[in-house]
């Protein structure tokens, strides 16, 4: 079996890792606001970064299993 078999898997994945990652974020970002409603704008941009860089990875993840299959 080809090494390009088990590249759908390594994308599903990333996908799955990235989804769960980005909504276990959402999730205690929206717990905290709840919590503490006046610290709303401080805990909405400090879970922005981390967001951000665990979608960027998700999508170079992808990048680099379709540049994979391609190449």
């Amino acid at each position: 079996m080809e090494a390009t078999a088990f590249i759908p898997l390594g994308m599903g994945a990333v996908v799955i890792g990235a989804g769960l990652g980005i909504g276990k974020l959402a999730t205690a970002a929206a717990e905290s606001i709840a919590r503490q409603p006046e610290a709303a704008n401080e805990i909405r941009s400090t879970v922005n970064l981390p967001l951000f860089l665990l979608e960027g990875v998700a999508i170079i993840a992808l990048v680099v299993c379709i540049l994979a299959v391609v190449l």
